[in-house]
């Protein structure tokens, strides 16, 4: 798929020694397929510009993960809506809380989740690419 794609080879860019997606904390395909998650696509003019996704786990925190706005979309709101559709999907599947993390090369993303509601909470997972672990109340 196009912007996962994209999303991965910009972090291998960002990420001071690489990113390789086997390597850290999975989203595969079958995670994001209803019923154990799901996988957004925005689009722009018919151009997919951003995608987000979320790892379901019952009544447990839901993971959100693989957000990712193509630099021609940034500044546009896009990964905002992305964001608040997905805590919407979580809230419908009567989820109480979502959690991320995040690496500090990703200074956007950082202030997005802040300005969001999330909190910074102590690593819940061993993500080896992670630097900020987030979570929020829905």
């Amino acid at each position: 798929m196009h912007c996962l794609d994209a999303y991965f080879a910009e972090l291998d860019t960002r990420f001071e020694a690489g990113f390789d997606p086997s390597a850290g904390i999975s989203a595969d395909p079958d995670e994001l397929t209803e019923p154990r998650g799901l996988l957004l696509v925005a689009r722009l003019r018919g151009e997919p510009v951003a995608c987000g996704a979320l790892k379901l786990h019952g009544r447990r925190p839901a993971e959100i993960k693989r957000m990712w706005v193509s630099r021609t979309a940034r500044g546009l709101g896009v990964g905002r809506r992305m964001l608040t559709e997905l805590e919407a999907h979580a809230r419908h599947r009567r989820v109480g809380r979502v959690r991320l993390e995040t690496n500090r090369s990703l200074t956007e993303a950082i202030a997005l989740y802040r300005s969001s509601g999330y909190v910074e909470v102590p690593a819940f997972n061993d993500e080896p690419y992670a630097h900020h672990w987030f979570e929020k109340t829905l």
